[in-house]
Protein backbone atom coordinates (compact mmCIF):
# COMPACT_ATOMS: atom_id res chain seq x y z
CA UNK A 1 0.00 0.00 0.00
CA UNK A 2 2.80 2.10 1.40
CA UNK A 3 4.74 1.53 -2.35
CA UNK A 4 1.13 2.47 -4.32
CA UNK A 5 1.01 5.95 -2.35
CA UNK A 6 4.48 6.54 -3.02
CA UNK A 7 4.45 5.75 -6.63
CA UNK A 8 1.13 7.53 -7.42
CA UNK A 9 2.55 10.84 -5.50
CA UNK A 10 6.10 10.33 -7.61
CA UNK A 11 4.00 10.23 -10.65
CA UNK A 12 1.95 12.83 -9.77
CA UNK A 13 5.21 15.37 -8.82
CA UNK A 14 6.46 14.41 -12.50
CA UNK A 15 3.18 15.14 -14.57
CA UNK A 16 3.25 18.44 -11.85
CA UNK A 17 6.70 19.26 -12.89
CA UNK A 18 6.04 18.51 -16.69
CA UNK A 19 3.25 20.60 -17.14
CA UNK A 20 4.97 23.72 -15.20
CA UNK A 21 8.76 22.94 -17.20
CA UNK A 22 7.62 24.75 -20.67
CA UNK A 23 5.84 27.17 -18.75
CA UNK A 24 9.33 28.17 -16.93
CA UNK A 25 11.07 28.11 -20.59
CA UNK A 26 8.17 30.23 -21.91
CA UNK A 27 8.31 33.10 -19.08
CA UNK A 28 12.04 32.99 -19.83
CA UNK A 29 11.72 33.17 -23.47
CA UNK A 30 9.44 36.14 -23.19
CA UNK A 31 12.54 37.99 -21.37
CA UNK A 32 13.33 41.04 -23.71
CA UNK A 33 17.09 42.28 -23.74
CA UNK A 34 18.23 45.94 -23.06
CA UNK A 35 19.92 48.16 -25.81
CA UNK A 36 23.62 49.32 -25.50
CA UNK A 37 26.24 49.92 -27.67
CA UNK A 38 29.19 53.09 -28.99
CA UNK A 39 30.31 54.22 -32.24
CA UNK A 40 33.33 52.05 -33.90
CA UNK A 41 34.00 53.88 -36.94
CA UNK A 42 34.88 56.58 -36.27
CA UNK A 43 35.94 55.20 -32.60
CA UNK A 44 34.35 56.95 -29.63
CA UNK A 45 36.28 58.39 -26.94
CA UNK A 46 34.57 55.72 -24.48
CA UNK A 47 35.45 53.31 -26.37
CA UNK A 48 38.74 54.07 -27.08
CA UNK A 49 40.09 54.45 -23.84
CA UNK A 50 38.38 51.05 -22.77
CA UNK A 51 40.24 49.34 -25.74
CA UNK A 52 43.28 51.02 -23.94
CA UNK A 53 41.94 49.01 -20.67
CA UNK A 54 40.67 51.26 -17.85
CA UNK A 55 43.36 49.64 -15.13
CA UNK A 56 46.15 51.03 -17.68
CA UNK A 57 45.27 53.37 -20.22
CA UNK A 58 48.38 54.31 -23.16
CA UNK A 59 47.14 57.91 -24.19
CA UNK A 60 47.71 60.92 -22.55
CA UNK A 61 43.56 61.69 -22.46
CA UNK A 62 42.19 58.19 -21.54
CA UNK A 63 44.34 58.57 -18.62
CA UNK A 64 43.27 61.49 -17.88
CA UNK A 65 39.37 60.59 -18.14
CA UNK A 66 40.36 57.44 -15.79
CA UNK A 67 41.93 59.83 -13.15
CA UNK A 68 38.71 61.87 -13.58
CA UNK A 69 35.64 58.96 -14.09
CA UNK A 70 36.97 56.33 -12.48
CA UNK A 71 37.47 52.74 -14.03
CA UNK A 72 34.20 51.48 -14.08
CA UNK A 73 32.89 54.24 -16.41
CA UNK A 74 34.86 52.55 -19.06
CA UNK A 75 34.44 48.80 -17.94
CA UNK A 76 30.93 50.32 -18.60
CA UNK A 77 31.64 51.64 -22.06
CA UNK A 78 28.65 50.93 -24.09
CA UNK A 79 25.84 52.24 -21.65
CA UNK A 80 26.45 56.25 -22.12
CA UNK A 81 22.71 56.85 -21.99
CA UNK A 82 20.16 58.85 -20.50
CA UNK A 83 17.07 56.60 -20.18
CA UNK A 84 14.10 58.98 -20.52
CA UNK A 85 15.54 61.23 -23.13
CA UNK A 86 11.95 60.79 -25.31
CA UNK A 87 13.82 63.19 -27.96
CA UNK A 88 14.65 66.13 -25.32
CA UNK A 89 18.72 65.76 -25.70
CA UNK A 90 19.72 69.49 -25.39
CA UNK A 91 17.27 70.23 -23.08
CA UNK A 92 18.48 67.58 -20.82
CA UNK A 93 22.21 67.96 -21.55
CA UNK A 94 23.49 70.98 -20.57
CA UNK A 95 26.82 72.47 -22.62
CA UNK A 96 30.15 71.10 -21.56
CA UNK A 97 28.62 67.64 -21.05
CA UNK A 98 27.61 65.98 -24.13
CA UNK A 99 29.85 63.49 -24.14
CA UNK A 100 29.40 62.32 -20.91
CA UNK A 101 25.56 62.60 -21.67
CA UNK A 102 25.33 64.87 -18.42
CA UNK A 103 26.06 62.05 -15.75
CA UNK A 104 28.41 62.39 -13.40
CA UNK A 105 30.07 58.47 -13.99
CA UNK A 106 31.61 59.73 -17.77
CA UNK A 107 32.59 63.02 -17.25
CA UNK A 108 35.86 61.99 -18.14
CA UNK A 109 34.52 62.14 -21.52
CA UNK A 110 33.83 65.72 -21.51
CA UNK A 111 37.99 66.95 -20.65
CA UNK A 112 38.61 69.61 -23.24
CA UNK A 113 41.79 68.45 -24.92
CA UNK A 114 43.51 68.06 -28.13
CA UNK A 115 44.98 65.40 -28.10
CA UNK A 116 41.88 62.57 -27.52
CA UNK A 117 43.24 59.63 -29.94
CA UNK A 118 41.20 60.54 -33.32
CA UNK A 119 40.74 58.53 -36.44
CA UNK A 120 41.28 60.21 -39.82
CA UNK A 121 38.74 60.66 -41.85
CA UNK A 122 38.08 62.49 -45.57
CA UNK A 123 35.03 64.57 -47.04
CA UNK A 124 32.46 62.34 -48.47
CA UNK A 125 30.92 59.03 -48.70
CA UNK A 126 31.67 57.18 -45.33
CA UNK A 127 30.32 54.23 -44.35
CA UNK A 128 30.05 54.50 -40.35
CA UNK A 129 29.66 51.76 -37.80
CA UNK A 130 27.91 51.47 -34.68
CA UNK A 131 28.83 48.44 -32.11
CA UNK A 132 24.99 47.14 -30.64
CA UNK A 133 25.76 44.87 -27.95
CA UNK A 134 21.60 45.12 -27.64
CA UNK A 135 19.90 45.86 -31.06
CA UNK A 136 16.64 47.90 -31.00
CA UNK A 137 14.77 49.83 -33.32
CA UNK A 138 15.34 53.52 -33.42
CA UNK A 139 17.07 56.74 -35.19
CA UNK A 140 20.72 57.36 -35.37
CA UNK A 141 21.22 61.00 -36.15
CA UNK A 142 25.24 62.07 -36.76
CA UNK A 143 25.95 65.89 -36.34
CA UNK A 144 29.56 67.42 -36.86
CA UNK A 145 31.31 70.20 -35.22
CA UNK A 146 31.56 73.71 -37.14
CA UNK A 147 34.83 75.50 -39.03
CA UNK A 148 36.31 76.96 -35.99
CA UNK A 149 35.99 74.38 -33.63
CA UNK A 150 38.21 74.23 -30.34
CA UNK A 151 38.84 70.79 -28.77
CA UNK A 152 40.63 72.52 -25.67
CA UNK A 153 37.27 74.42 -24.58
CA UNK A 154 34.56 72.09 -23.53
CA UNK A 155 31.50 70.90 -26.14
CA UNK A 156 28.60 72.80 -26.52
CA UNK A 157 25.43 72.46 -28.63
CA UNK A 158 26.38 75.77 -30.54
CA UNK A 159 30.04 73.87 -31.56
CA UNK A 160 27.75 71.41 -34.01
CA UNK A 161 26.29 72.03 -37.01
CA UNK A 162 22.82 72.64 -37.11
CA UNK A 163 21.50 69.92 -38.92
CA UNK A 164 22.85 66.02 -38.58
CA UNK A 165 24.91 65.25 -41.41
CA UNK A 166 23.60 61.67 -41.44
CA UNK A 167 20.42 60.52 -40.27
CA UNK A 168 19.01 56.39 -40.79
CA UNK A 169 16.03 54.93 -38.80
CA UNK A 170 16.49 51.13 -38.65
CA UNK A 171 19.90 50.96 -40.21
CA UNK A 172 20.98 47.52 -41.17
CA UNK A 173 22.58 44.89 -38.49
CA UNK A 174 25.65 43.31 -39.74
CA UNK A 175 28.26 41.36 -37.89
CA UNK A 176 26.94 42.91 -34.52
CA UNK A 177 27.22 46.99 -35.76
CA UNK A 178 24.60 48.96 -36.99
CA UNK A 179 25.96 50.28 -40.62
CA UNK A 180 25.35 53.88 -41.50
CA UNK A 181 25.80 55.66 -44.95
CA UNK A 182 26.47 59.32 -44.52
CA UNK A 183 28.42 62.25 -46.75
CA UNK A 184 30.70 64.06 -44.46
CA UNK A 185 31.00 67.57 -44.99
CA UNK A 186 34.34 68.88 -45.64
CA UNK A 187 36.56 70.04 -43.01
CA UNK A 188 39.73 70.84 -42.37
CA UNK A 189 41.99 70.08 -38.95
CA UNK A 190 40.65 68.33 -35.83
CA UNK A 191 36.52 68.02 -35.13
CA UNK A 192 34.01 65.88 -33.60
CA UNK A 193 31.73 64.15 -34.68
CA UNK A 194 28.21 63.67 -32.00
CA UNK A 195 26.05 60.62 -32.42
CA UNK A 196 22.88 60.05 -30.79
CA UNK A 197 20.75 57.33 -30.77
CA UNK A 198 17.02 57.36 -30.10
CA UNK A 199 15.52 54.16 -29.59
CA UNK A 200 11.65 54.21 -31.15
CA UNK A 201 10.36 51.14 -28.53
CA UNK A 202 11.65 52.88 -25.67
CA UNK A 203 12.60 56.91 -24.91
CA UNK A 204 15.90 55.42 -23.88
CA UNK A 205 19.12 57.63 -25.60
CA UNK A 206 22.90 56.70 -26.41
CA UNK A 207 25.42 59.54 -27.38
CA UNK A 208 29.31 58.98 -28.38
CA UNK A 209 32.04 61.55 -29.28
CA UNK A 210 34.34 60.57 -31.74
CA UNK A 211 37.43 62.96 -32.26
CA UNK A 212 38.78 62.80 -36.12
CA UNK A 213 41.27 64.57 -38.16
CA UNK A 214 41.04 65.71 -41.64
CA UNK A 215 44.13 66.50 -43.50
CA UNK A 216 46.42 64.16 -40.53
CA UNK A 217 47.53 67.69 -39.20
CA UNK A 218 46.63 67.23 -35.87
CA UNK A 219 46.04 63.78 -36.04
CA UNK A 220 50.36 63.58 -35.67
CA UNK A 221 50.63 66.08 -33.10
CA UNK A 222 48.09 64.06 -31.06
CA UNK A 223 50.40 61.51 -31.67
CA UNK A 224 48.04 58.41 -31.64
CA UNK A 225 45.48 56.84 -33.25
CA UNK A 226 42.47 55.15 -31.33
CA UNK A 227 42.00 51.31 -30.47
CA UNK A 228 38.99 49.43 -31.24
CA UNK A 229 37.59 47.15 -28.86
CA UNK A 230 37.76 43.60 -29.82
CA UNK A 231 35.28 40.60 -29.24
CA UNK A 232 38.14 38.50 -27.29
CA UNK A 233 37.97 41.98 -24.78
CA UNK A 234 34.51 42.49 -24.81
CA UNK A 235 33.85 39.21 -23.48
CA UNK A 236 37.02 38.93 -21.11
CA UNK A 237 36.26 42.02 -19.58
CA UNK A 238 32.01 41.39 -19.04
CA UNK A 239 32.39 40.29 -15.49
CA UNK A 240 33.77 43.68 -14.73
CA UNK A 241 31.02 45.45 -16.00
CA UNK A 242 27.90 46.23 -14.53
CA UNK A 243 25.83 46.34 -17.55
CA UNK A 244 24.35 43.07 -18.49
CA UNK A 245 24.15 42.75 -22.43
CA UNK A 246 21.58 41.16 -22.10
CA UNK A 247 19.29 42.59 -20.07
CA UNK A 248 19.19 45.50 -17.06
CA UNK A 249 22.81 44.94 -15.10
CA UNK A 250 23.75 46.07 -11.65
CA UNK A 251 23.77 50.05 -12.73
CA UNK A 252 20.16 49.92 -13.14
CA UNK A 253 18.22 52.26 -15.03
CA UNK A 254 16.33 55.26 -14.05
CA UNK A 255 17.11 58.38 -11.78
CA UNK A 256 19.76 56.52 -9.88
CA UNK A 257 20.69 55.15 -13.17
CA UNK A 258 21.32 58.64 -14.93
CA UNK A 259 23.24 59.53 -11.64
CA UNK A 260 25.97 57.57 -12.52
CA UNK A 261 26.28 55.20 -9.70
CA UNK A 262 23.52 52.72 -9.89
CA UNK A 263 21.87 54.01 -7.00
CA UNK A 264 22.53 58.11 -6.02
CA UNK A 265 19.49 60.04 -6.68
CA UNK A 266 19.82 62.47 -9.76
CA UNK A 267 20.53 65.65 -8.73
CA UNK A 268 24.26 63.98 -6.82
CA UNK A 269 25.66 63.27 -9.77
CA UNK A 270 23.59 65.37 -12.00
CA UNK A 271 22.47 69.35 -12.51
CA UNK A 272 19.65 68.68 -14.99
CA UNK A 273 17.37 69.14 -13.00
CA UNK A 274 18.22 72.78 -12.73
CA UNK A 275 19.42 73.08 -15.66
CA UNK A 276 17.23 76.25 -17.67
CA UNK A 277 14.51 75.47 -20.47
CA UNK A 278 13.72 71.78 -18.66
CA UNK A 279 10.10 71.34 -19.65
CA UNK A 280 8.05 69.60 -17.39
CA UNK A 281 7.20 66.26 -18.12
CA UNK A 282 11.12 65.62 -18.87
CA UNK A 283 13.76 64.23 -16.38
CA UNK A 284 13.89 61.56 -13.46
CA UNK A 285 10.31 62.41 -12.31
CA UNK A 286 8.88 62.23 -15.90
CA UNK A 287 5.41 59.96 -15.80
CA UNK A 288 5.74 56.28 -16.74
CA UNK A 289 4.77 55.37 -20.79
CA UNK A 290 0.59 54.81 -21.00
CA UNK A 291 -0.49 51.47 -19.81
CA UNK A 292 1.67 51.03 -16.80
CA UNK A 293 4.69 49.27 -14.98
CA UNK A 294 4.09 46.43 -17.27
CA UNK A 295 3.95 48.63 -20.76
CA UNK A 296 6.45 51.02 -19.63
CA UNK A 297 8.77 47.46 -18.64
CA UNK A 298 7.53 46.28 -22.53
CA UNK A 299 9.17 49.76 -23.66
CA UNK A 300 12.31 49.98 -22.02
CA UNK A 301 13.70 46.80 -22.89
CA UNK A 302 12.29 46.62 -26.48
CA UNK A 303 9.78 43.90 -25.61
CA UNK A 304 6.52 43.64 -27.78
CA UNK A 305 2.95 44.56 -26.33
CA UNK A 306 2.01 40.65 -27.55
CA UNK A 307 4.66 39.52 -25.60
CA UNK A 308 2.92 39.90 -22.29
CA UNK A 309 -0.38 38.37 -23.07
CA UNK A 310 1.25 35.54 -24.82
CA UNK A 311 3.49 34.70 -21.90
CA UNK A 312 0.04 34.77 -19.58
CA UNK A 313 -2.24 33.05 -22.07
CA UNK A 314 0.84 30.53 -22.14
CA UNK A 315 0.87 29.98 -18.11
CA UNK A 316 -3.12 29.80 -17.82
CA UNK A 317 -3.14 27.05 -20.61
CA UNK A 318 -0.03 25.40 -19.09
CA UNK A 319 -1.27 25.61 -15.46
CA UNK A 320 -5.09 24.47 -16.37
CA UNK A 321 -3.63 21.37 -17.78
CA UNK A 322 -1.35 20.69 -15.03
CA UNK A 323 -4.00 20.92 -12.28
CA UNK A 324 -6.32 18.27 -14.64
CA UNK A 325 -3.38 15.68 -14.71
CA UNK A 326 -2.78 16.17 -11.13
CA UNK A 327 -6.16 15.67 -10.41
CA UNK A 328 -6.38 12.43 -12.50
CA UNK A 329 -3.50 11.09 -10.87
CA UNK A 330 -4.68 11.92 -7.48
CA UNK A 331 -7.80 9.64 -8.44
CA UNK A 332 -5.78 6.82 -9.54
CA UNK A 333 -3.51 6.84 -6.75
CA UNK A 334 -7.32 6.55 -4.62
CA UNK A 335 -8.27 3.62 -6.72
CA UNK A 336 -5.33 1.89 -6.13
CA UNK A 337 -5.54 2.53 -2.18
CA UNK A 338 -9.16 0.86 -2.20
Amino acid sequence: MTVRRTAAGRTAAGIVALGFAPLALNLATAAPATAHGSMEDPVSRVSTCFAEGPESPDSAACKAAVAASGTQAFYDWNEVNIPDAAGKHRELIPDGKLCSAGRDKYKGLDLPRADWPATAMKPGEHTFRYKATAPHKGTFELYITKDGYDPGKPLKWSDLEPKPFAKVTEPALKDGSYVIDGTVPKKEGRHLIYSIWQRSDSPEAFYTCSDVTFGGKDGAKAGSSPEVPDEQQIAADRDKSTVDHGGHGGDQHGAGHRAGNGTAPASAGDDRSAEPGAEAGSGPNAPAPAGGAEKANLAETGGDDSTAPLAIGGAAVLAAGAGVLFATARRRAARSRG
